[in-house]
């Protein structure tokens, strides 16, 4: 999918450079999700929020246990909405 991410980078604080493969690049502050608390919290560790992968088109941490969908990050770092295409039926 075009909004898979292909390089991360991280910048400072909370902020990370995307490459995605459509080839928009953007940044997105991941601090509003620990702000929100929950399973979020754990990315106030700094050295786990450095520890990223990039995992089936995402951001993973830890052995998969915390993920945000490609999508969200996508419209957060480009400002593009996502939108999906579906295939029309055939008419006979």
């Amino acid at each position: 999918m075009y909004f898979n991410i292909i390089e991360a980078n991280y910048l400072r604080n909370h902020e990370i450079k995307l490459n995605f493969e459509d080839g928009s690049v953007g940044k997105v502050d991941l601090g509003k999700y620990i702000e929100q608390g929950t399973i979020f919290d754990k990315l106030r560790d700094m050295e786990y929020f450095k520890s990223f992968q990039i995992e089936y088109g995402t951001l993973v941490w830890g052995k998969g246990e915390l993920d945000i969908a490609p999508e969200t990050l996508y419209s957060d770092a480009t400002g593009k909405t996502v939108t999906y295409k579906t295939k029309k039926e055939a008419v006979s």
